[in-house]
């Protein structure tokens, strides 16, 4: 699975500002909502229930948000690399800064796993991550992301 098959340069937030978990999951909302075609509080409650299941916050300060949806024809994926770090309830109890949300249709089966496979391989390469952390535009982060799917 490539990464440009989840991800666009629209949906690309260099410097989201949130303070809380709550709040990113919500603002992740407000931003999927014209692509998915789902009000922000169906997203964000779907996130939140997902969450409640356990963390998706994988250690080194990322997390993978991810939900199904019905009606949904394709996977859909924001990043978003916060302004500042948010307590997450992450696996190892340190704050998270980088943040990639994936949308699955409901029916997506193995599709949905690839994808969150893909997304964690990158995402769990520090050198990455740190390349992500110093990256300041969309357009940066897009490359980063794209570079590292093809290693």
């Amino acid at each position: 699975m490539d990464i440009s098959n989840l991800i666009n340069m629209d949906a690309i937030f260099p410097q989201l500002k949130v303070s809380s978990k709550k709040q990113l999951l919500l603002e992740l909302g407000n931003i999927a909502k014209n692509k998915i075609k789902k009000p922000v509080q169906e997203i964000a409650t779907i996130l939140m229930e997902r969450e409640r299941l356990g963390s998706t916050g994988v250690g080194y300060g990322v997390a993978i948000p991810h939900g199904r949806f019905a009606e949904l024809d394709k996977i859909f994926g924001v990043f978003a690399k916060l302004e500042k770090p948010v307590n997450y309830d992450a696996l190892d109890n340190q704050p998270v800064d980088l943040v990639f949300l994936l949308l699955v249709p409901e029916k997506a089966g193995a599709s949905h796993l690839k994808a969150l496979a893909k997304i964690s391989r990158i995402l769990r390469d520090q050198s990455v991550c740190e390349k992500l952390r110093g990256a300041d535009s969309g357009d940066a982060i897009y490359a980063i992301l794209n570079s590292a799917n093809a290693a």
